[in-house]
């Protein structure tokens, strides 16, 4: 069955990565919750998607308890998707002002999820290959996926060669031959971000793994659909 991912929670029916968004998600049914961890600099570990603040501030170059209330610690949010599974994404960009080739974020998210239980519950995942080995390493017994905006054989066979579950392509870019081709390598595939109801019915159709989508209302209810026709 495919699963149904909140992108930064439940993003369109309220602000994403927040609490309220999180906890919309489990209320709606999503399976999980895709959620953004970054640094402050005093080295808390907060949910957020850019570098900066609206006002132009850099997350790590910001105290946390200067953040906008809003912006949960990372713990908070976990807190908040009990009852879902969680796919972290640690955001470690070369292009950024906070990218870390020393993956200090991965390295501290590891820590807190560890002590929370390396189990089935996490899903870690980032743009930086290197980002994710390291967390494939610390976390062996954690799911771990590679983002990608292209999505191919190449990205399957590194994918596979580093050990990770999961390689998450950019609908726009997604096919079906690419589904069809991670599963033959054992690769499960999650894609990012569906808000289509249309395009939605054509993924789960391919046997895509998971739907990371702003809307999972919207998902769990084309599901509930196709799987309510297939009886």
């Amino acid at each position: 069955m495919t699963l149904v991912i909140a992108h930064r929670g439940a993003s369109r029916a309220e602000s994403e990565n927040t609490v309220a968004a999180f906890r919309r998600a489990v209320e709606m049914g999503a399976d999980g919750i895709e959620l953004d961890v970054r640094r402050t600099v005093d080295n808390q570990l907060v949910t957020h998607h850019d570098p900066r603040l609206p006002d132009g501030r850099v997350i790590s170059d910001t105290a946390c308890a200067d953040l906008p209330e809003r912006i949960p610690t990372f713990a908070e949010a976990l807190d908040a998707c009990d009852g879902a599974f969680v796919n972290v994404e640690i955001k470690n960009d070369p292009n950024e002002p906070d990218f870390d080739p020393a993956d200090w974020v991965a390295r501290a998210a590891a820590v807190q999820l560890l002590r929370r239980g390396a189990d089935t519950r996490w899903l870690i995942s980032s743009f930086r290959l290197e980002t994710v080995n390291v967390c494939r390493r610390l976390l062996p017994g954690v799911r771990t996926a590679w983002l990608v905006e292209q999505s191919g054989q190449a990205e399957i066979e590194s994918t596979r060669a580093n050990g990770h579950l999961a390689l998450h392509p950019w609908v726009a870019t997604l096919t079906e031959a690419t589904v069809q081709a991670a599963h033959r390598a054992g690769i499960a595939v999650n894609t990012w971000t569906c808000d289509d109801p249309n395009r939605m019915r054509e993924l789960i159709a391919w046997g895509i793994d998971g739907i990371c989508t702003n809307v999972p209302d919207v998902a769990l209810a084309v599901r509930r659909q196709l799987l309510g026709s297939a009886r």
